[in-house]
């Protein structure tokens, strides 16, 4: 266990139909209420555990992370622990929050950007939001030295692969890293079909001169490619190439669930024992033994069978 994603809220500002469908998460949707997310101090509490258990980066997700009031101050926290903290957002905010998060000590920031044509943009995040909103907070994350940004791009058949190569000339020039993402069965609302998936052998062939970067760590989820004018570009295959074998990840939910998996249908609660007054030491135990214990790996069992678990946890409960 290396990497550590933990998400502060379950609400956002965009319906992406692969994500959060206006259909199902419209205005009566049952979020979770306050009293049971974690508190400041008790991500805090949870983030120094997990780092006395191996973890060297926290990453901040949603949801959208910054609709949570005043999360600078949970930056300011975790920045005095001993590891890489970033975030990943839509962007359409950090215009208003990114100085406050770097100086609170964010070290940067993943934008999730699906499309740089306006009208293929708002058909995905069906939210109103333009991508010069967008654009406008990767600026503004620059400008405050939370970079270098990534951007992480969900590519669906039909709705924006022809998005790829422009996607790449607008940003393969600037210090600026593009992570195509297959499209995933991440929980059961998205109307999700292999015949959307893009693969990563298509979008290889889409972008075409490309050189394969030797990966700094084997549990890298993206496979890095060199573009003929040193820019960068990733490809997260965890449909038709998965990587379950490698993965190092935790993910913890709003109400202080541990999921050790993107695809799983249920997590360990770590809030109520901690809320129970139960000591650090407890604490590690329960995360030492579920983690230990665990065999997730649905996504080789997909490619190998096709095998779907019935129920899968939503991607904005546990971030992506």
């Amino acid at each position: 266990m290396r990497d550590l994603r933990i998400s502060v809220t379950d609400r956002c500002n965009f319906r992406c139909t692969y994500c959060m469908p206006k259909e199902i998460f419209g205005k009566d949707f049952p979020f979770m209420p306050k009293d049971g997310i974690m508190t400041f101090e008790e991500i805090d509490r949870i983030a120094g555990i997990f780092i006395s258990l191996g973890v060297k980066k926290i990453r901040l997700t949603g949801g959208e992370p910054l609709l949570r009031r005043n999360l600078h101050e949970l930056v300011s926290m975790l920045s005095m622990r001993d590891a890489e903290i970033a975030m990943t957002t839509n962007g359409v905010l950090l215009p208003r929050y990114a100085p406050a998060l770097s100086a609170a000590g964010l070290d940067r920031v993943t934008v999730s950007l699906d499309a740089i044509d306006e009208a293929t943009f708002a058909a995905i995040t069906d939210s109103g939001h333009t991508v010069a909103a967008v654009i406008a907070g990767i600026e503004a994350a620059e400008s405050v030295g939370l970079g270098p940004v990534k951007i992480n791009t969900v590519v669906k058949r039909n709705s924006n692969e022809n998005e790829i190569l422009d996607i790449v000339e607008r940003f393969s020039s600037r210090d600026i890293a593009v992570r195509f993402i297959e499209y995933m069965d991440v929980g059961t609302t998205n109307g999700w079909s292999l015949d959307d998936v893009v693969s990563a052998s298509e979008i290889r062939d889409m972008i075409g001169d490309i050189e394969r970067i030797t990966p700094e760590n084997k549990s890298d989820v993206a496979k890095r490619y060199k573009l003929p004018n040193g820019g960068e570009v990733g490809i997260i295959s965890s449909v038709t190439e998965p990587f379950c074998n490698d993965c190092t990840r935790a993910r913890i939910s709003s109400d202080g669930r541990l999921f050790t998996c993107l695809f799983s249908n249920k997590g360990l609660d770590l809030l109520s024992p901690i809320r129970a007054g139960h000591s650090d030491s407890y604490i590690v135990d329960l995360v030492r033994e579920h983690w230990s214990k665990r065999k997730d790996r649905y996504s080789e069992e997909r490619s190998i069978n096709s095998s779907r678990t019935s129920e899968r946890v939503e991607m904005s409960y546990i971030g992506g």
